[in-house]
């Protein structure tokens, strides 16, 4: 037995430790899941207690299949690798599963440079992931793509196209699915042989290309029921049980642990696995997948009006914080203010930063006036341009606008085919006080002039289809 093995296994046979949340962790993770998190990263900069794994041992926390053995490969042969993770606010987050991971993984392979890559982007699911898959991970041609995108957003047919852009990008380049949970179907859990439907959805996309899957929730879900664990509460007021989240759904330090837990007991499993060998592309399991999904940067291809700005975010005190998803912004807020550009597809959209200036925009498509009609269903950000049925305006102002949390997007459906879409800052302004609701009415009481405006802050244009230049 090598010594790396031996590091190995005594990293993974350690107990696992249980930390306290103080209330600058816990600010830490609000923030971390705020604007866009810088996209390389070094696990050792936190000061994150390394993660101890139990002995916990269920069969369903890992569908092996295929395995990761391009990974394992160069890892044993001491080469270099880059590892990307891309997923919502949980792997956006300091302490969510990502940084544990990374420092686990780093230390039993310390003969090896890795490069780690953060693409979690807050409140988003796998249709956006699709259209950032390559900008954010791909092109920097990863070994390793860890997808977590189950809690929300799990989109069968956006999550096909993530992984028929990674098999397309480079063959070799190994694929993860990792499963995070509600508390409710943490539940499911319990069941002999049963896992959330959700989960199984994206399961049947693993098994047809043969990735592997790990279930973080069981070993947590397991420790609830003993009596062991607590869902959600204040880590303040529970002393003898691990406090897994805040909410319910983004873990603490502890839930965090427990998820890398999953994952590192499942990565032991997994190195066994080292002979290497490309990716098959089998057909597509779900007609009209996310495969021809992307994200452009807009000064390459579109036509803007008098009126515009080209904004570098970095140096801007309100948008530097989305640097790292947008290098600039086009900016403009003088309605009338419009820009264009040709493509030959299915859809069309904007990634955006909100705020309380921000406005609403007019679609045309082909010349035509567009109206804008809401086919998302749960959570899919999504509209169908049509001349007859729907709203006349893309409202850009939401609930999270006030505090300018997070970036926003915006998806719109068209017929299959060329189309010129140009798109007008409007002159009509939304409710914003509305919007807001009651809890939120104190800034723009006080602060009016803050909300009375048509700003627009374009960061990238996505498409399903191909850019006529």
């Amino acid at each position: 037995m090598t010594m790396r093995t031996i590091f190995f296994l005594s990293l993974i046979m350690g107990c696992f430790t249980s930390y306290g949340q103080t209330a600058s962790d816990r600010a830490k993770i609000a923030a971390s899941q705020a604007g866009a998190s810088p996209l390389f990263f070094d696990p050792f900069a936190e000061k994150i207690p390394a993660i101890g794994v139990s002995d916990f041992s269920d069969p369903r926390e890992l569908i092996a299949r295929g395995g990761l053995p391009n990974f394992f490969a160069k890892l044993k042969a001491g080469k270099p690798v880059t590892v990307g993770f891309i997923g919502g606010s949980i792997t956006q987050a300091l302490y969510g599963y990502r940084i544990q991971t990374a420092r686990y993984i780093q230390s039993a392979f310390p003969q090896s440079a890795f490069k780690w890559m953060n693409a979690g982007v807050s409140g988003t699911g796998t249709d956006l992931g699709a259209c950032r898959i390559y900008e954010q991970i791909l092109k920097h041609d990863p070994d390793l793509v860890f997808v977590e995108f189950a809690v929300n957003g799990g989109y069968p047919s956006g999550m096909e196209g993530i992984v028929r852009q990674i098999i397309r990008n480079n063959p070799a380049t190994d694929i993860c699915f990792i499963y995070t949970v509600l508390n409710p179907q943490a539940k499911l859990y319990l069941k002999p042989a049963a896992i959330p439907e959700n989960i199984q959805l994206l399961e049947d996309i693993a098994a047809h290309y043969r990735i592997p899957g790990i279930h973080l929730g069981i070993e947590a879900a397991t420790l609830e029921a003993n009596d062991k664990l607590v869902w959600k509460g204040e880590t303040n007021g529970i002393q003898d049980k691990i406090v897994f989240s805040a909410d319910g759904i983004h873990p603490s330090r502890e839930g965090g642990n427990l998820y890398a837990a999953a994952i590192a007991r499942s990565m032991r499993k997994l190195s066994g696995n080292a002979v290497a060998q490309p990716h098959k592309m089998p057909a597509a399991l779900i007609p009209g997948n996310w495969e021809d999904a992307k994200m452009l940067d807009p000064l390459e291809f579109a036509t803007f009006s008098k009126g515009w700005t080209k904004t570098k975010t970095a140096k801007h005190a309100f948008l530097k914080q989305f640097s790292g998803w947008f290098p600039y912004v086009m900016e403009a807020e003088e309605p009338g203010s419009s820009f264009s550009f040709k493509f030959k597809g299915t859809m069309f959209g904007i990634f955006d930063i909100g705020g309380p200036e921000v406005g609403q925009l007019s679609i045309k498509v082909d010349g035509k006036e567009m109206k804008l009609q809401d086919i998302s269903g749960k959570g899919f950000r999504l509209y169908k341009a049509n001349p007859v049925t729907g709203d006349d305006l893309l409202n850009l102002f939401n609930s999270f606008c006030n505090n300018r949390y997070r970036g926003q997007y915006d998806l719109i459906a068209t017929e299959d085919g060329e189309h010129t879409v140009c798109i007008t800052i409007s002159e009509q302004k939304a409710d914003k006080g509305k919007i807001l609701g009651e809890k939120q009415l104190k800034d723009i009481t006080e602060n009016p002039e803050k909300y009375d405006r048509t700003a627009l802050y374009l960061g990238k244009i996505l498409l399903r289809g191909e850019i006529i230049k």
